[in-house]
């Protein structure tokens, strides 16, 4: 599958040169191109074609690591609270939930206890109806041997990793090889996450290199990271598959920042993507009231998809997904 966007506002400027049989694609809310001129993105060979066929995987990130409950009185932390919102999430169309937990005193921790026993709450509400992943998130407590070790321990399910925290640099990469090596034969799904473009082709180059033990891995494109007050735009997906002809990830998600979380969210499913939702990243919904609480978060994008046609994936074909190029 081969498409091109052309991303512009009023600025103007130079619009690139594309092959002359790509025919234009783009959603209408996609907005306005940053740096104030016209570009065009040829996407080639980035997913499965996005079309009502395509299942499109709808993940919760319900808490992250920073946020505490004067955030707002709905952010679940204990096991109990985690469980309930993921029954909550996967009524409202989830079919992954996105695990941090905490410490005795309410801080991010990598604590095999702390996730065995979220898991166990998250499984006795939900069954096998969600995949739990976990995450590795240093936040600036732990180093990458730390992170690795907790996977290794843990044996999780799933598990989020960001590439400049578990393989800062050239040292860093023969362990996180050896890890995913590791994950590979125990079926322990990875998702890398990536920040920006940057990120993207340093990961391809390590896949050229034989430092990713497959063809493929699952990556999560994080939007609007380093924006002014983490406002994420649509238009900064154009970052991201600005690269995609010389780094095709065909299992990619996207999660944003604050109140166009979810027209970032509809614009990457309806481009080949999928997409991760929740208060982690963001407390608004579209019409920029405050959400109530995760569930209220994930439901206008499963409505508005189902609107247009598409189908969302369950976790049982969300893991066939997965298995297929892991």
């Amino acid at each position: 599958m081969q498409f091109l966007i052309t991303l512009k506002n009023s600025g103007g400027g130079q619009k690139d040169e594309v092959p002359e049989a790509t025919s234009g694609l783009v959603p209408p809310w996609l907005g306005a191109w940053a740096d104030g001129g016209s570009r065009i993105i040829v996407m080639q060979d980035l997913s499965a074609p996005a079309d009502c066929r395509r299942g499109i995987a709808l993940a919760v990130a319900p808490n992250g690591g920073r946020r505490t409950k004067a955030d707002h009185p709905a952010l679940p932390i204990a096991p109990q609270e985690l469980a309930e919102c993921a029954e909550a999430c996967l009524t409202a169309g989830a079919s992954m939930i996105h695990v941090h937990v905490r410490d005795a005193a309410g801080h991010h921790c990598l604590d095999v206890d702390c996730y065995r026993a979220t898991e166990e709450a998250i499984r006795a509400r939900v069954g096998e109806r969600l995949i739990v992943q976990v995450t590795t998130e240093a936040l600036g407590r732990y180093t990458p041997k730390e992170q690795n070790d907790l996977v290794r321990k843990l044996r999780p399910q799933a598990c989020s990793m960001a590439l400049r925290e578990i393989a800062p640099d050239a040292l860093h990469e023969i362990a996180f090889s050896d890890l995913l090596g590791w994950m590979r034969r125990e079926r322990i799904f990875p998702q890398i996450i990536l920040y920006d473009a940057a990120d993207v082709a340093r990961l391809q180059d390590m896949r050229l290199r034989g430092v990713i033990p497959a063809d493929d891995i699952p990556v999560l494109f994080v939007l609007g990271r380093y924006t002014a007050s983490q406002q994420s735009s649509p238009a900064d997906l154009g970052e991201f598959l600005g690269v995609a002809r010389q780094a095709s990830f065909s299992h990619w998600t996207v999660c944003a920042f604050g109140k166009d979380e979810a027209a970032c969210a509809v614009t990457a499913a309806l481009l080949g993507g999928h997409a991760r939702l929740g208060f982690e990243n963001n407390l608004f919904l579209p019409d920029c009231t405050v959400a109530a609480d995760n569930a209220a978060l994930i439901t206008p994008v499963a409505n508005v998809l189902r609107h247009l046609g598409r189908s969302l994936e369950t976790a049982e074909t969300q893991r066939a997904a997965l298995e297929a190029i892991w």
